[in-house]
């Protein structure tokens, strides 16, 4: 991933509604969800996460699909995977096994000031 790549994905997820946005859909998997189902999800305005999918989709973060009627979103795991191995490319000189972080529970994220209970989507194996 390119410098420019990282400040534009990292840019993206620097705002509180976007960054829930990406978790739900990363949480989803790569079937994506219904951009009513996300709205209802966060508790966010469709105009309002229409701007945010924007974002999203602009720092290559999601795709989007037409269903019918629904416009389905979903994380571009690639993107993800490339921005965390740009970020941990040097992790611990070599050993990125001895700085991996916790994972944290719902509890530590309520906390946080994250969501802690989400509709519980089955994301990749």
């Amino acid at each position: 991933m390119e410098t420019t790549n990282a400040v534009s994905a990292l840019s993206a997820l620097a705002q509180d509604n976007r960054l829930d946005t990406y978790r739900l859909l990363v949480e989803a998997g790569p079937e994506g969800m219904p951009a009513g189902e996300i709205a209802a999800a966060l508790d966010l305005a469709p105009n309002t996460l229409t701007f945010h999918f924007d974002r999203l989709r602009a720092a290559g973060l999601v795709t989007v699909r037409r269903e019918g009627r629904s416009m389905i979103y979903a994380a571009r795991y690639d993107t993800m995977n490339a921005l965390i191995a740009y970020l941990t490319d040097n992790c611990c000189h070599g050993a990125p096994e001895k700085c991996a972080p916790p994972r944290k529970s719902a509890a530590r994220r309520k906390e946080a000031g994250r969501p802690a209970k989400r509709p519980h989507i089955h994301g990749p194996s």
